[in-house]
Formats: C-alpha cells, sequence, structure tokens
C-alpha cells in the first residue's frame, strides 16, 4: 500500500548518520541514504521497517540544507513494511554517497582551480615571453568544399581548425587531469593571432552558441579549436579550361609574432576529412602540407601551406557545350544535300547555324573571368563556327558560279543573233551611191571594200585591207604607242603592285579548273567537311587529353 505522510508519522531524522548505522549493522534511531536525485530515511519501530523517499534538489541550496529542513521538500511514501534491512543495500547506498561527496568536492576544487590559474594572469603577454618561441601545432579537418567560382578565382570552404600550445601559467598540477571549457573562456587566455593569408571573407558558425572549444591540460597544455567558413583566394591557370587542373591552397600565418615569438608547425596528422570531401565540379587527387618562412615588410613570418590538387569533370561541358556545337555542326552539312536552286531553304539553314554557335559561345563567355589569353574551349568553339560559316561560304559559291555561268552563256547566245551584214547596210545607208559601186561592195568578202575603182579590182591582202592602208596603220599606230608610253612614264606614278595583283589574279583565274556543273562543289564538300572535321577533332582532344 503506499499513502502519502508528513511529519506526523513519528519518523525520527538524524543530522548525521552515525558510524553504526554503515555495513554491518542498523541505527534505530534512522539513516540517511542518497540515492541519485532523492534522499531515504529509514526508520525502525520495533521489528518492522518503514522506508520514505525524500526528493531533495541538487543545487547550491543542497549543501547549505540541514536534515531538519529536508521536511520543507517532503514527498514521502510508505513502499512496505519489512522484517529486516539487507546489509548490501546499506552498503551500495554508502558507496553512492561516497561518490557523490566526492563529485562534490571535485567540483568546489575546479572552481577554485579555474580561479586561481586566472588570477593575476596577464592575457598580454605569451607564454615564455622572452625566451624561447612558442611552438604552436595546428590540424585541419575539412567539413566540406562548398563552391568554386573562376570568374572570382576563389573557393569557399568550410573548416575545423585546432591549436595546440602549452602555457605553463595555465598549469593545475594533474597531469593528467584536463578541463573542457566553454569556448568563452578563450577571451580570458592568451591565444594565437592567426590568420589566413588568401582570405576573402570567413565567419564564424553561432548557432546554437559559437563553435569554439578551449581544453586545459594538467600541465599547461592548450587545445583551441573552432569552426568556421572561408572563401580562400585561388589563383586559377585557365588555358586548358575545361580540361585543366587546379591547384588551391589555404595560407595559415601569425599576423604579428614573428619567427623570434611564435613558430607554427603541423602536426603528425595535419588534415582530415580530404577523402569525404566531394565537389560538383571537380575531383580531388590528392593534397600536401608544407610550411617555409615569409619574408614581409614587418619581419619574417612562419606560414603553412595546405595545397589541393583539383582535377575539373568534363562531363557537364560535354553535355552543354561540345555536344551542341557539333551537332550544329553536322547540321551545317545539311545544305549540301539540299537543291542549290532552294536559295531560301539553304540560306535559312547557313545562317541559323550561325547564329546558334554564336550564342553558345556567348554563354560560355559570360561564365569565365575576362583574361586575355585563349583557352582550350574558345578554341573549340572558334573552329566550329569556321565551320558553320565555311558552310555558308560554300553555297555561295555554288550560288555564284551557277548564276554566273547562265548569264554567260545568255550574253553569248544574244550576241550570236547580231546579223552579220550590219556594216554593209550602214555603208549603204552611209550616202548616195552608183549601182556598179552598190553591186562592187555587196560582193565584196565581208561586205568591206574601198570605195575606189582601181582598188576595188586589186585582189586583197591576207590581212583583209590595202598594204599602203596597212602600212599607214601600223605607222600610226606605233607612234601613238610610244607617245602614249613616254606620257605614262612623265606624267603617272601608278604603283605598279595593281598591275601585278591584276596579273596575278589573272593567272590564278586561268589555273582554276572550268566548272561545269556546280552539283560537284556540293558533291566535293560532303566529303571535304567531315573529314577536316574530324580531323581537328583527333588533334584538339589528344592534344588536351593527354599533355
Amino acid at each position: 500500500m503506499k499513502r502519502q505522510c508528513d511529519d506526523r508519522e513519528g519518523v525520527t531524522r538524524a543530522s548525521t548518520p552515525p558510524a553504526a548505522a554503515l555495513p554491518g549493522s542498523y541505527d534505530h534511531a534512522g539513516a540517511l541514504n542518497f540515492f541519485g536525485s532523492s534522499t531515504s530515511f529509514v526508520s525502525l519501530n520495533g521489528n518492522s521497517i518503514r522506508a520514505y523517499v525524500i526528493k531533495i534538489p541538487l543545487d547550491e541550496r543542497f549543501q547549505s540544507l540541514k536534515t531538519s529542513d529536508y521536511s520543507k521538500y517532503l514527498s514521502c511514501f510508505i513502499f512496505q513494511d519489512i522484517d529486516r534491512i539487507h546489509v548490501g543495500n546499506i552498503q551500495r547506498c554508502s558507496s553512492v554517497r561516497a561518490d557523490r561527496s566526492e563529485a562534490v568536492d571535485r567540483l568546489q576544487n575546479v572552481t577554485q582551480t579555474v580561479s586561481r590559474i586566472l588570477d593575476g594572469y596577464d592575457i598580454r603577454l605569451r607564454p615564455n615571453f622572452g625566451g624561447e618561441p612558442l611552438y604552436v601545432g595546428m590540424d585541419l579537418t575539412i567539413a566540406s568544399f562548398d563552391a568554386i567560382s573562376e570568374v572570382n578565382m576563389d573557393y569557399t570552404i568550410t573548416l575545423y581548425l585546432n591549436q595546440y600550445w602549452k602555457d605553463e601559467r595555465l598549469g593545475f598540477g594533474m597531469q593528467d587531469e584536463v578541463l573542457t571549457l566553454s569556448g568563452d573562456f578563450a577571451d580570458k587566455i592568451w591565444v594565437p593571432d592567426t590568420f589566413f593569408a588568401n582570405d576573402k571573407n570567413s565567419f564564424l558558425h553561432d548557432v546554437t552558441e559559437r563553435n569554439k572549444l578551449v581544453r586545459l591540460g594538467g600541465d599547461g597544455g592548450v587545445t583551441y579549436g573552432m569552426r568556421f567558413t572561408a572563401t580562400l583566394a585561388c589563383m586559377m591557370d585557365l588555358h586548358y579550361y575545361p580540361l585543366d587542373s587546379q591547384n588551391c591552397t589555404v595560407e595559415i600565418e601569425s599576423y604579428g609574432y614573428t619567427v623570434s615569438d611564435v613558430v607554427m608547425y603541423w602536426k603528425d596528422t595535419p588534415v582530415r576529412g580530404v577523402e569525404d570531401a566531394e565537389l560538383p565540379q571537380f575531383s580531388i587527387l590528392g593534397h600536401e602540407t608544407n610550411d617555409r618562412k615569409e619574408k614581409l615588410a614587418t619581419g619574417v613570418y612562419q606560414r603553412l601551406s595546405l595545397s589541393f590538387k583539383l582535377r575539373r569533370n568534363i562531363g557537364y561541358f560535354v553535355f552543354q557545350t561540345y555536344l551542341p556545337s557539333i551537332l550544329i555542326v553536322m547540321l551545317s552539312w545539311v545544305s549540301f544535300w539540299i537543291n542549290h536552286e532552294a536559295t531560301s531553304a539553304r540560306v535559312a539553314l547557313g545562317i541559323t547555324t550561325v547564329l546558334t554557335m554564336t550564342t553558345i559561345s556567348t554563354g560560355v563567355r559570360s561564365s569565365l573571368p575576362r583574361i586575355s589569353y585563349v583557352k582550350a574551349i574558345d578554341i573549340y568553339l572558334v573552329m566550329c563556327f569556321v565551320f558553320v560559316f565555311a558552310a555558308l561560304l560554300e553555297y555561295a559559291a555554288v550560288n555564284y558560279t551557277y548564276w554566273g555561268a547562265r548569264a554567260r552563256k545568255r550574253a553569248k547566245l544574244k550576241n550570236r543573233e547580231v546579223p552579220t551584214s550590219t556594216s554593209v547596210d550602214k555603208d549603204l545607208r552611209s550616202g548616195p551611191r552608183s549601182p556598179e559601186e552598190i553591186i562592187a561592195l555587196r560582193e565584196c568578202p565581208g561586205g568591206r571594200a574601198s570605195p575606189l575603182p582601181g582598188l576595188r579590182s586589186r585582189p586583197l591582202a591576207p590581212s583583209g585591207a590595202p598594204p599602203s592602208l596597212r602600212i599607214q596603220r601600223d605607222h600610226n599606230l606605233r607612234y601613238r604607242t610610244r607617245t602614249h608610253s613616254r606620257n605614262y612614264t612623265n606624267g603617272s606614278n601608278k604603283p605598279k603592285m595593281i598591275h601585278a595583283l591584276k596579273k596575278g589574279a589573272t593567272v590564278i583565274k586561268a589555273s582554276m579548273p572550268k566548272i561545269r556543273d556546280v552539283n560537284v562543289i556540293d558533291t566535293y564538300s560532303r566529303v571535304i567537311f567531315p573529314i577536316c572535321f574530324l580531323i581537328f577533332n583527333s588533334v584538339y582532344w589528344v592534344f588536351y587529353i593527354f599533355d
């Protein structure tokens, strides 16, 4: 049976449990036992025992309470009447009471220890001030790689930084004892002025509390850890972009203490978590650590460096850039199978492919910094643009050849339709002629003869003109030629280059084969364009992948 009770139950209390009530015996006056957060009173009335449980809060008031005041916190329940108490239960109660007493004493001792080591502590002076330089160990744990930006030339990383040093002023004598304190304790002791030399922006995480820890060793050893996210500069070489590999570093250094005051070094296991880190566009090939001395204007400083070897994954660029460009180039070849007379279809196809390649190139450049040197993807896009543009020019050549040939043929046919008697009719209309002159003019070959009867009776020279007229014409021609040559030399200074270019163009035109069917141009283009594009791709991928 269980029922609530109070002081009137006749429970006898003792301010201090007597020694006779400890293991092996019990006292009729009662004993005080500890069970976690509750206290038991045992009262013996004759041969029966009643056990009462009193709940007492474990706070500072507990240390100042007297046994007579426990009734203020009384929450009693009668559990059972028993005839005897097992000695083993009493022993366990005594052991728990001893542990609780030891914990209370230890808590008081730690509080006094922390207060003692901070008494007279000067936060402005480094450990071993004025003596040998202080050695500060470092190790990093990579939580995640958040982002890498080619435009800003930086990357964002979340990591845990732990620093280790020894401050004899914080020693409290117990060599194996370690005290874990809150992060705010770091504001009361000296800590290294560590910073990241290539840092652009960083912040310390503060949910739900500031992510910092401080651990003190009995010999004065200090462990100072924090978790933060930093955006660090990473100067990238994009000559092989997007088939490139990059080296991004974490540069750790003391801001104010030179090597004569603070020397930083990597711990035995300097970096953890690299194998588990993942990046969407990169694969982490490996990492390495090194340390060196940096000579600056204010002195020589120790710098620790962690370098990540990153290789870009090309899968994204294959589907977003390379494959669409290849398909656009192949689409431009379709015009070679379209009839050359379908001008609108072939021109529209050529212009569409050219504009599409321009759009792809613009999209790629928008995600890259404005750098002056040529990248691998620039070479590929430019060559694809050249192939597309060449396909459009090929139709221009076909169209010019086809319509030019037709225009020349039409001109020849028109010239053949002109009557051969045009000159004779002109001579007949020139003035009054006698019947004999008219007959003689009509009988002359070609309709041309001298109006003099004596010359008409003579046979004509093979050249078709009388000898006297031929000699006179040749003489006049030579005279005019010499006069023209003299005038050109004296009066005009035209460059001879124009004449040479015209002569060269005439030679080239004469050496070019005569194309009688324009379909031959399309036939050759169907073979030449794919072969050239295949050769270009082979050279491109072999050079950039295996270099």
